[in-house]
């Protein structure tokens, strides 16, 4: 079982900064990979940035050149850093983590952009 759990989101104002946070119960680099994903009121989740345990990383064309996707392998700890943020941005953001046929996820934080 791997538990996750993200912190960090809130409210912001657009073009603001924000840095969440995703721990993880076990070796981020056992993972196959890490993503952030979201989802807004009405809209199915997507996945914003992902990173291999290679570290390769991934990232939506919404999100691309605002959003960067980081780890602490010290720390289990995988960050989205996101900035130029845009009320579209709006959403609840889940950590999910794919380790061989399993994925698993963290409660999801809120991040709210408003005008």
């Amino acid at each position: 079982q791997v538990q996750l759990v993200e912190s960090g989101g809130g409210l912001v104002q657009a073009g603001g900064s924000l840095r969440l946070s995703c721990a993880a119960s076990g070796d981020i680099f056992s993972m196959n990979a890490m993503a952030w994903s979201r989802q807004a009121p009405g809209k199915q989740r997507e996945v914003v940035a992902s990173i291999t345990s290679g570290g390769k990383t991934n990232y939506a064309e919404s999100v691309k050149g605002r959003f960067t996707i980081s780890r602490d392998p010290a720390k289990s700890t995988v960050y989205l850093q996101m900035s130029s943020l845009k009320p579209e941005d709006t959403a609840v953001y889940y950590c999910n983590a794919l380790k061989g046929w399993n994925s698993y996820w963290g409660q999801g934080t809120q991040v709210t952009v408003s005008s």
